[in-house]
C-alpha cells in the first residue's frame, strides 16, 4: 500500500478556468468545461436521480448556468424549469438528459434542433436490454452524430470536472481536485473509486463515466484527455474495449506523454469454444489484451490500490532505463522480501559496480552486508543512509533505488528523510518504504513533500519499481528504431489473392497444404518442396522425383490436423515404403473420418536438420483482429505452451521483442556448445510473416508448424490456412487494429530535369534518413517550416524523431520523396497530413531541402497529398505559411487554396476544400 499524506495533488495553476480560457478550444470543452448547462428531465421529488443531478449541477462551486428542463414544473429546487430545451434563452454547452429511455430520441432530436454542443445520456433501457433498446440506441447515435452532438453514454452516471466544480452526475459529492483523470465503464466502479478517493484524499482533473460508448469512446477521452494541461495520468477501469482502433491509436499517441493505466476484469476467460487451429487454442483473450496494451505502451494492474499507487509513483519519479534495483535497508528481513517482489515481477537486483562496492566497503561498519541489498546494520543513522544512497545514484548498474527504514531504537525517521530530500530529482526513480505507524509519520510526510513516493510495506515498493520497468521498457520497445530492410516497396503477391478466391468460390475455408505453401513462399518464407499425389503410383513417381528419405502426408481439404487421423509418415527410404504408406493412410483416414476426407497425399523430402521446432501462427480476436503468435512448435505445442503474442505489424524490432518472451529463443541464441540460428533471418521472415497477415483479412487462422530452424537454414514443413466463410461482410473480416503500412500510396515520378523520385508514406526505419535530411536544410528553410531557428541537434532528437517517423497512419501519413544519390537512397522532402480531432479537417506541412527548389518536387508532392487526402475522406486541409513564403504560397493557391491573413499578420492561413 502507498503510503502519502499529500495525494492530493493539487495543479500548479490555482485557477483552472484560466488554463481553459488561454488554451485554444478542444472538440469535447462542451462536456468538460461548459459555460451552460441543460438538465433534462429534472425533478425535485425525494429519492430521485432527477434531483440528485439538479442539486449536484446547482452545487456553489459550479460558476456555469443551469437550466432544469420539465414540462411539468414551474420551477426545480427553486431554479425556474423550461418546458423544452428550445425554451432556453440561450444556446446549451452541454444537455444532461435523465428522461425515460424510450423519450431520449425524441429529447435529441430537439437538442439537435436547438443547437446544444454536447450531451450526456444518464438513462438507461438501450442495447443492454436487447435487440429494441439497440435500435432505440442507433436511432440516438445518428441524431447526434448528424447534428455533431458528442454524446456520453447512455446508461452512464456521468461526468465531474473538480477543477471546476463540475458534478454532472447522480453521484453523492463531487470529487476532490487534482490531476488523475479516471474514465470508467461501470457507474458502480466510479462510485465506490470515489468513496475511497475522499478516504485516500486522492484528487482528480476528471472524472468520467463512459457507460454504453455509443458514441463518444475511449480513443476519444484519452486523446483529449492527453491534450489537457491539468491531467498528468489517465486511469481507466475497463470492461469491453469497444472501437480497438480508435482506443489503439490514441493510447499509442498519448503514452509518451503521460501514463496510462488500466484495470480490466476478465483474467479468468470463460469457457471458449475449441479453435480449429493449435494456434486458435492457445491464447485467451486477456492474453491478447496484454499483447495489446504492450504494444500501446498502456501500463495494466490488477487492483484498485495499484491503480493510484502507479499514478502517483509515476507521476513524481522519471522511469528507469533498466531492470536493476538497489536496495539501502536498515534490516535484512524486509529487504529480502523486496528483492523477492522485484525479481519475480520482472525486474532484477544490481550488481554493485567495483568502484560503488570499494566506497561503501571503506566507509560502512565491517559487518555490511558487502553487496546489495545494502544492510547498513540496525544503528545506521542518517549519514550513513546518505553516503549509500549517493554511491548507488552515481553507480551506472543500478538503475532506480529503494530506501527501507525500520524503526528501531537508535533510529531517526525525520533526520534520514531529510537526507534524501536532495535526491528527489536525479535521473533515476528513489522509492521509499519508512516501515512502522506514528514514529514514522513525520518522516513520511517529508519525503512526499520531496516527491518520493513512500509505501508502507518494501515489496510493494519493490513490485512498483518493476512495473516501473515494465512500463519503461514497452515504451522503449515501441519507439526504438528499427533496421531498414532494401525492398520495402515490395506490392502484394500476385497469386496470393488468385489462391483466396479460388477458394472462397469453391466455398472452401481450409486452403490445402499446397495452397498453404505456395501462399507463403510468395512473401517469401521458406518452405520445403511439396508434391500432390492422387494416387499411389504419383506418390512413388513423386518421392524418386524429390529423393529420399521422404515425408508422405494425407492431402484434404477437410481435415484440419493431418496427425490426429494417422496422416502422417516420416523418414520413408525406398519407393515401395511410399506405396505402403499411401495405402496406410487411405485406410486410416476412411475408418476414422469416412471416405470423402482422403484426397491423396502429398510427398515432400524429409528434412534432416538438428534444429528446433516453433510454431509461427494467427489467429483472429474478437476484439483486436488478427494476433500473431510465436514459439515453440511440434505435436506438444499445446502441452509446453511456450509461446507470446504479438498483434500486427511487426517491424525487426518488435518481432525481436515478440521472439524474446519465450523461453526456446535462448536455446535458439545457441547453448551447450550448439551453434546459433540466424537470428536476423528468423527476425525477416516473422516481419514477412506479419506482412502476409495485414495484406490478406480473409486469413481467419494461419499456422506454420514446424517451422524447422537450425544453423543450417529456416524451413516450413507444415502449414495450414483457414479462410473466413464465404459471404463474411468486410467488417468481420480480420482486420487489424493497428493500421498496416500504406502501401497503396507508393507512387514512382521524374522530375522536370529527369531525376526518379520515390514518393512513399515514411516509416520508424527512415530515421536515420531523416536526420541526414535536417543537415541538408538551410537556416531559411528551417525558419520558414517551424516559424522559428531549431539548431540541427535541437530538431533531430531521438524523442522529436519519434513524432516524425512513428506515424500511426490512422492518424497522420507523413510522405517522403526518395532519390538516389551515387547509389544511395537520400530523402529530399518530407509532406504531411495530421488529422485534427473530431473534425474532417487536416492539416498540411511540407519541407524539401534547399537544392531541389524549383524543380517542381513541390508540386509533385502536394498533389499526391491533396489525393491521399480525398481517399482518406478528408474534407478539407488547412496550412499556416509565413507570408514571406513566396513559393509555398504560390503552390498552395495553384491548387485551388484560399489564403487568408487573420489579423492583418505575417502568417497565412491556406484553405482547400475538397
Amino acid at each position: 500500500m502507498y503510503r502519502d499524506d499529500q495525494k492530493n495533488h493539487t495543479p500548479e495553476t490555482t485557477d483552472p478556468s484560466q488554463n481553459y480560457m488561454s488554451r485554444s478550444a478542444q472538440p469535447l470543452d462542451a462536456l468538460f468545461y461548459p459555460k451552460s448547462v441543460a438538465l433534462i428531465g429534472a425533478k425535485d421529488d425525494l429519492g430521485s436521480v432527477g434531483r440528485t443531478m439538479t442539486a449536484n449541477l446547482l452545487n456553489d462551486a459550479f460558476k456555469g448556468r443551469v437550466y432544469p428542463v420539465n414540462p411539468k414544473r414551474e420551477e426545480v429546487l427553486g431554479i425556474k424549469a423550461y418546458p423544452s430545451v428550445a425554451d432556453i434563452p440561450e444556446i446549451v454547452d452541454l444537455a444532461v438528459i435523465v428522461t425515460p429511455a424510450k423519450t431520449v430520441p425524441s429529447v435529441m432530436r430537439e437538442c439537435a434542433a436547438a443547437g446544444v454542443r454536447s450531451a450526456i445520456v444518464i438513462s438507461a433501457g438501450f442495447k443492454e436490454t436487447g435487440p429494441e433498446g439497440l435500435s432505440r440506441e442507433e436511432e440516438l447515435v445518428s441524431i447526434a452524430r448528424a447534428a455533431n452532438i458528442p454524446v456520453i453514454g447512455p446508461n452512464c452516471l456521468g461526468i465531474m470536472n473538480p477543477l471546476t466544480g463540475l458534478n454532472a452526475t447522480f453521484a453523492k459529492g463531487i470529487a476532490l481536485p487534482g490531476n488523475i483523470a479516471f474514465i470508467s465503464q461501470s457507474g458502480a466502479m466510479c462510485t465506490a473509486v470515489l468513496d475511497w478517493s475522499f478516504k485516500e484524499h486522492i484528487g482528480f482533473s476528471s472524472f468520467v463515466s463512459i457507460g454504453s460508448m455509443a458514441d463518444i469512446d475511449w480513443g476519444h477521452l484519452i486523446r483529449y484527455l492527453g491534450g489537457d494541461p491539468e491531467t498528468k495520468s489517465i486511469l481507466i477501469y475497463m470492461e469491453t474495449v469497444g472501437d480497438t482502433q480508435s482506443f489503439m491509436t490514441a493510447a499509442r499517441e498519448v503514452a509518451l506523454e503521460k501514463p496510462i493505466i488500466v484495470i480490466k476484469g476478465g483474467r479468468s476467460p470463460a469457457a471458449a469454444q475449441a479453435a480449429a487451429s493449435h494456434t486458435g487454442s492457445l491464447a485467451g483473450s486477456d492474453e491478447v489484451f496484454d499483447a495489446a496494451l504492450a504494444r500501446a505502451g498502456v501500463l495494466r494492474v490488477d487492483t484498485i490500490s495499484e491503480l493510484f499507487d502507479m499514478a502517483s509513483v509515476l507521476a513524481r519519479q522519471p522511469l528507469p532505463k533498466g531492470p536493476n534495483l538497489g536496495i539501502v535497508t536498515n534490516a535484512g528481513g524486509p529487504s529480502v522480501l523486496a528483492t523477492d517482489a522485484v525479481t519475480l515481477n520482472g525486474g532484477g537486483m544490481a550488481k554493485l559496480s567495483e568502484s560503488g562496492f570499494q566506497e561503501l566497503n571503506a566507509a560502512l561498519p565491517p559487518a555490511w552486508s558487502h553487496g546489495n541489498p545494502v544492510d547498513l546494520l540496525g544503528d545506521a543513522g542518517p549519514d550513513r543512509y546518505e553516503l549509500a544512497v549517493r554511491v548507488l545514484t552515481k553507480d551506472t548498474n543500478v538503475d532506480g533505488i529503494l530506501v527501507i527504514l525500520s524503526p528501531q531504537d537508535v533510529t531517526d525517521p525525520v533526520s534520514t528523510a531529510e537526507c534524501l530530500r536532495s535526491y528527489a530529482k536525479i535521473d533515476k526513480p528513489i522509492l521509499a518504504s519508512w516501515m512502522g505507524g506514528d514514529t514514522v509519520n513525520k518522516g513520511i510526510h517529508i519525503l512526499t513533500q520531496a516527491k518520493i513516493p513512500t509505501f508502507e510495506y518494501p515489496d510493494d515498493a519493490a513490485w512498483a519499481f518493476a512495473k516501473m520497468w515494465k512500463y519503461s521498457q514497452n515504451l522503449i520497445n515501441l519507439y526504438e528504431t528499427p533496421t531498414l530492410e532494401e525492398g520495402e516497396e515490395e506490392s502484394i503477391p500476385p497469386g496470393s489473392s488468385e489462391i483466396i478466391k479460388k477458394a472462397l468460390k469453391e466455398k472452401r475455408t481450409l486452403l490445402d497444404e499446397f495452397e498453404s505453401k505456395e501462399f507463403l513462399a510468395g512473401y517469401g518464407i521458406p518452405v520445403v518442396e511439396t508434391v500432390i499425389a492422387r494416387s499411389r503410383e504419383e506418390a512413388m513417381s513423386g518421392a524418386e522425383k524429390i529423393g529420399f528419405p521422404t515425408v508422405v502426408k494425407l492431402f484434404s481439404q477437410t481435415i484440419t490436423h493431418k496427425s490426429d487421423v494417422g496422416g502422417v509418415i516420416l523418414n520413408i527410404k525406398s519407393k515401395e515404403e511410399v506405396g505402403e504408406a499411401y495405402d496406410n493412410i487411405r485406410r486410416s483416414v476412411t475408418k476414422l473420418a469416412g471416405e470423402k476426407a482422403f484426397e491423396g497425399v502429398t510427398v515432400q523430402k524429409m528434412i534432416k536438420l538438428d534444429g528446433y521446432e516453433l510454431i509461427l501462427g494467427s489467429f483472429c480476436d474478437e476484439q483486436f483482429g488478427p494476433v500473431l503468435l510465436f514459439g515453440m512448435g511440434g505435436q506438444l505445442v499445446e502441452i509446453f505452451r511456450d509461446t507470446a503474442l504479438a498483434l500486427p505489424p511487426l517491424n525487426s524490432n518488435l518481432a525481436m521483442k515478440l521472439m524474446e518472451q519465450t523461453k526456446i529463443f535462448e536455446a535458439l541464441k545457441g547453448v551447450r556448445g550448439k551453434e546459433s540460428v540466424d537470428i536476423d533471418k528468423l527476425t525477416k521472415i516473422l516481419v514477412c510473416f506479419s506482412r502476409l497477415i495485414v495484406e490478406n483479412p480473409w486469413i481467419k487462422e494461419l499456422d506454420i508448424n514446424p517451422l524447422l530452424t537450425s544453423p543450417e537454414g529456416i524451413i516450413a514443413l507444415d502449414a495450414r490456412i483457414v479462410l473466413h466463410e464465404p459471404g463474411t461482410p468486410p467488417e468481420k473480416l480480420s482486420i487489424p487494429s493497428i493500421r498496416p503500412y500504406p502501401s497503396q500510396y507508393i507512387k514512382q515520378i521524374s522530375l522536370s530535369e529527369g531525376t526518379d523520385i520515390l514518393l512513399r508514406p515514411i516509416k520508424a526505419e527512415d530515421e536515420p534518413a531523416v536526420v541526414q535530411f535536417h543537415k541538408e536544410l538551410s537556416e531559411n528553410s528551417v525558419r520558414q517550416r517551424y516559424f522559428e531557428f531549431l539548431t540541427f541537434d535541437e530538431r533531430t532528437t531521438h524523442e522529436r524523431m519519434i513524432r516524425i517517423c512513428f506515424n500511426d497512419y490512422d492518424r497522420e501519413l507523413a510522405l517522403i520523396a526518395l532519390t538516389k544519390e551515387e547509389g544511395k537512397k537520400e530523402i529530399i522532402g518530407i509532406a504531411r497530413l495530421i488529422k485534427i480531432q473530431a473534425t474532417e479537417r487536416a492539416r498540411m506541412t511540407m519541407t524539401i531541402v534547399d537544392k531541389f527548389h524549383g524543380k517542381g518536387l513541390g508540386n509533385a508532392m502536394l498533389t499526391q497529398l491533396i489525393y491521399i487526402a480525398r481517399k482518406e475522406y478528408i474534407k478539407e486541409i488547412v496550412a499556416d505559411v509565413l507570408a514571406e513564403n513566396s513559393g509555398m504560397l504560390h503552390l498552395c493557391k495553384k491548387h485551388g487554396f484560399t489564403v487568408t491573413y487573420p489579423d492583418k499578420g505575417n502568417v497565412a492561413e491556406c484553405l482547400l476544400r475538397l
